[in-house]
């Protein structure tokens, strides 16, 4: 089991990562606080490793609660749900809260915890490869709403972040590559080296090697963990992290968050994201088509659905970063380090989204 540590003062904690790292005693009981613990999963990822998570915390009194599976689920009514449960469980700000799912239960229980009497101690086990790169890592919680996706939230970080690497097993192939989008953006973003290596790792990773997946793992918790110490509530560098996302949250809004997952979504927002680069001759043509190349062999799509440009301009103007009615974009200085900006052309933008 390796360990991370996300610092952030007092409020630093470790991300533990290794096959069976939530049966370790360091990782799961020595991050429950008081006596009561809700675990929040969902009815795909229960009966797979709930009574597991149980069994690891044998002294403690366990209440349950599982919503239905998929990204429309991630609401306020169900994070209602959730809280009227707990209270009806009687527990209190004693109480600890474990999200046990993917990417939808890592945020709605992270967004719970932090508004439950004002806030409870919270563990994040994610059971995706997507959410242990990315969703449980760096405080981001938050439900979806019908203008887009995020935009009900709050900054509140876990004690523990728990990635058990045997979780992934029960992963198709589509989830696997849902999550190597995550991980390919750290490359693009901070780290050329790490984008080489993965280049040259991609189907061991889509195989579950279990070298190959720990290190992706580990390197984009370390890139994450980095970014998020230096700027927690995303005042400055941390926006990068959402490299391709503002392209990728329109397209999830404009498919009804069900045809696409979040990790193809992005994926085909970062090629968008190049490609508007590579008209501002930031990039070439030629790196263009090697990030394409990449998300390919990973299993991701290239390109958007079919939407009208229109629309696509107006979803992504629900984006979190727009500033003064302006949508700011991450966009790639050169290959391995990005920027935020809403100095592009409008007409760029346009010829992009057209195709």
């Amino acid at each position: 089991m390796n360990i991370e540590q996300v610092n952030l003062g007092d409020r630093s904690y470790p991300i533990f990562i290794g096959k069976g790292s939530s049966s370790e005693p360091q990782a799961i009981t020595d991050s429950v606080l008081g006596n009561d613990v809700l675990v929040l999963t969902n009815e795909t990822v229960g009966p797979l490793y709930l009574e597991q998570i149980k069994a690891s915390l044998p002294d403690k009194n366990i209440v349950t609660f599982s919503l239905p599976d998929g990204e429309q689920e991630k609401t306020l009514k169900n994070v209602h749900k959730v809280i009227h449960h707990m209270l009806e469980a009687g527990l209190g700000r004693d109480a600890t809260l474990i999200s046990l799912g993917g990417g939808v239960i890592c945020d709605m229980g992270g967004f719970a915890a932090s508004i439950f009497m004002r806030g409870i101690n919270l563990i994040q086990i994610p059971t995706t490869l997507l959410a242990q790169v990315d969703a449980s890592v760096g405080g981001k919680t938050g439900v979806n709403n019908s203008y887009g996706k995020n935009l009900v939230g709050s900054f509140y970080q876990p004690s523990a972040v728990i990635c058990d690497t045997a979780f992934l097993s029960t992963l198709n192939e589509k989830e696997m590559s849902a999550g190597l989008a995550e991980i390919i953006k750290y490359g693009l973003i901070h780290d050329t080296k790490f984008l080489s290596w993965l280049n040259d790792n991609i189907q061991n990773i889509l195989k579950h090697d279990r070298a190959a997946l720990g290190h992706a793992i580990q390197r984009s918790c370390q890139i994450k963990s980095e970014i998020v110490s230096a700027d927690e509530k995303e005042q400055s560098i941390r926006a990068i992290l959402n490299f391709g996302h503002t392209f990728g949250h329109a397209i999830e809004l404009q498919t009804g968050y069900s045809d696409w997952l979040h990790g193809e979504a992005v994926a085909a927002g970062m090629v968008l994201a190049c490609k508007l680069s590579a008209k501002m001759s930031l990039i070439s043509k030629e790196e263009v088509e090697m990030v394409k190349d990449l998300l390919t062999k990973a299993g991701l799509p290239i390109e958007p659905p079919d939407i009208n440009t229109n629309d696509f301009i107006n979803a992504m103007k629900s984006d979190k970063k727009v500033k003064e009615r302006k949508i700011q974009l991450v966009l790639l200085q050169k290959m391995g380090e990005a920027f935020l900006t809403s100095e592009y052309s409008e007409e760029d933008l346009l010829e992009v989204l057209g195709g």
